[in-house]
């Protein structure tokens, strides 16, 4: 008999705890952080009509759940401490949530450079060792994307800095935190809603964006079901590489035989995952990708060595019409190429990309990995081979799906990682994204403050906002060329004129080969010496100078920066600037010479006797732009002019 019970008793408890209706949101659970010196909303559901009861840290109140069963309760604001427990009680139901700290929070938001986590940064060894002394905690939102707004967060928990969980902490956050909570002495608490690769609009409200003249058409264009827009992925798939490639079924030995100017008419493209270079949207199939080496005919009787990346996909590569087999050094594709491989003139580079089933977490076709392993080297010279001169085209005459991508649509990101934890009580906004917008960075002017104004609406509330300035990668061309990831910085330091904003840049921990800089902690810890300064009123000189005005003069230019009190200096071993352009009323820049003149900068160019215009840093990875305050904080990306950039009209 005693037997037979158990199974009876654990059925019910099962069928208790699947019919209990007292539920908090999913962000309130054990070793939460709560934000100090504010009001503190509590929030959740329970059975309609029925008293909801909350303790905590001496305060005692209830409220009545709705017709909907929505309940919230509003804690008084509370100075730091802890740990404290929670209890929640309607009926007979109950919620008990432990280690409960007040301190500070701060919501970690953007694509990949704050997904990044600890485990792969800089230094994580040493900061492990440490971690379990850190008061830091995260909550980490899951990905998701939803047509509508999310009531609620599909899975997520606090957890606490340790050995064994830190490395899974977003890496500028957690350097962020760790300096916030040495100087302030309190517990800070990261929610972290990040996804790698993804576009502002991602991360709005499709109610702001309807609201704004420069993305209302596009919001409307965007359908609202899944079915609606699966049928528009794939008509864009079709439409685009239709209208690029004359052919729609390649025969890669036919192909690879082809003269360079055969594939004049396909996407330009480079080394790197194709979605977040063109219009494949989240393509997953089969493809090709071409490259064109001119070369003299010296080179005909050279041996060389070809670098092609990683890659997910099965690789079959010819040259000039000819097999050849890559091999895989330590995870990258390197050929072994005889004299006699290449030609006098224009040779032909030829891959196909095959899907292949075997890694079901590959998330598109592409050259991955490091940029600087794409190259061809022979023994006087190297052909950089990673820029986007390569032409691409998926093979659409074999099997392909698509997988939803959060730029296929708009707000999805909103809706499922920010909406459901909009009103938790947060110090600030900590914001790092761009890369995915510098292809329009025009249009970032008003769509990255669209964002911070539309989140601030929703919490109803002036919170604090500070976002990391893009930092250096890509190949760096000239103003004469123009650039856009300059045009993106330019667009984020043009932000700040909103209140309450702030900002650090980052060009000198950059790495022109790697989107994703290792260096994480001097992120962190720029943002930290900023939210010191700006947000908890502990001024320090830890700021980058930034432009302020300019001064046109016969034959040179004064240019006046901000936070260089203490001077400024070269980090040249000879002393010498560098990453200084101006041009003149013709409108050809120059790279040009300066000198530091009373904590000013004096810049000159014997080309341009009467210069109108100056430009620093104006390049997609300025790593040689070398001039910093005594505090060791890079000068800002900066122009005088408003002369018509790459990007304008995108």
């Amino acid at each position: 008999m005693r037997r037979a019970a158990l199974p009876t008793i654990a059925l019910l408890f099962t069928t208790v705890f699947a019919f209990a209706q007292l539920h908090t949101a999913r962000i309130f659970a054990d070793h939460m952080v709560l934000q100090r010196n504010q009001q503190v909303p509590v929030w959740g559901t329970a059975i309609k009509g029925t008293k909801v009861s909350l303790s905590f840290n001496g305060q005692n109140l209830s409220t009545k759940a709705d017709g909907h069963g929505y309940w919230r309760i509003v804690l008084s604001p509370m100075n730091e401490g802890g740990p404290y427990t929670m209890d929640i009680v309607s009926g007979k139901e109950s919620l008990h949530y432990t280690d409960v700290m007040m301190g500070e929070v701060w919501l970690c938001s953007g694509q990949s450079n704050m997904e990044f986590v600890l485990q792969n940064a800089q230094g994580f060894k040493a900061e492990q060792k440490t971690a379990a002394q850190q008061n830091i905690r995260q909550f980490l939102v899951p990905h998701k994307m939803s047509l509508l707004p999310d009531k609620d967060l599909s899975d997520g928990s606090w957890v606490r800095s340790d050995t064994n969980t830190v490395a899974y902490f977003t890496a500028v956050g957690y350097f962020f935190a760790k300096k916030i909570a040495q100087q302030l002495h309190v517990t800070v608490g990261l929610i972290h809603s990040s996804w790698g690769g993804t576009q502002a609009e991602c991360w709005i409200s499709r109610e702001a964006m309807s609201g704004d003249p420069n993305l209302v058409t596009r919001v409307k264009r965007v359908p609202k079901t899944w079915e609606g827009l699966k049928a528009q992925v794939d008509s864009i798939i079709h439409a685009y590489a239709f209208q690029n490639t004359p052919q729609t079924t390649y025969n890669i030995t036919e192909l690879a035989k082809q003269p360079a100017s055969f594939f004049a008419q396909w996407q330009k493209g480079g080394p790197g995952a194709w979605e977040w270079q063109g219009s494949w949207a989240s393509y997953r199939g089969s493809g090709f990708m071409q490259r064109s080496i001119r070369l003299d005919s010296s080179y005909v009787k050279k041996t060389s060595v070809l670098h092609l990346g990683m890659t997910d996909a099965d690789l079959q590569l010819f040259i000039n019409g000819k097999a050849i087999a890559p091999t895989l050094v330590n995870g990258n594709f390197i050929v072994n190429l005889p004299a006699g491989t290449w030609k006098g003139g224009d040779n032909s580079l030829v891959l196909e990309l095959l899907s292949q089933q075997k890694n079901p977490s590959w998330f598109g076709l592409g050259i991955n990995g490091d940029l600087s392993n794409v190259f061809t080297s022979f023994s006087d010279t190297t052909v950089n081979m990673s820029d986007f001169n390569w032409r691409v085209t998926p093979d659409l005459s074999k099997p392909y799906h698509f997988d939803f991508s959060p730029n296929n649509t708009v707000g999805t990101l909103y809706n499922a990682m920010i909406a459901p934890v909009v009103g938790y009580s947060v110090a600030g906004v900590l914001w790092y994204q761009g890369e995915s917008n510098a292809g329009k960075a025009y249009q970032y002017r008003t769509t990255f403050p669209l964002l911070i104004n539309d989140w601030r609406n929703k919490w109803g509330s002036g919170m604090p906002f500070l976002f990391v300035q893009l930092s250096s990668w890509g190949p760096t061309p000239t103003s004469n060329v123009g650039s856009d990831w300059a045009e993106l910085r330019e667009a984020q330091t043009m932000t700040l004129k909103l209140p309450k904003t702030g900002m650090v840049v980052t060009t000198d921990i950059g790495d022109a080969n790697n989107i994703h800089p290792t260096d994480k902690a001097d992120v962190g810890y720029r943002l930290a010496y900023e939210a010191l300064n700006s947000v908890y009123q502990s001024p320090n000189n830890n700021l980058s100078p930034l432009y302020q005005s300019v001064d046109f003069k016969d034959g040179y230019v004064l240019v006046k920066l901000s936070h260089t009190d203490h001077g400024l200096f070269a980090k040249d071993p000879y002393g010498y600037i560098k990453g200084f352009e101006v041009a003149g009323p013709d409108h050809k820049w120059y790279f040009a010479k300066a000198e530091i003149v009373d904590n000013q900068v004096k810049v000159w160019a014997g080309q341009v006797s009467r210069p109108v215009a100056i430009r620093y840093a104006w390049t997609n990875a300025p790593l040689e732009a070398n001039l910093f305050n005594k505090e060791g904080y890079p000068v800002g990306a900066f122009r005088s002019d408003d002369w018509k950039g790459v990007t304008e009209g995108k």
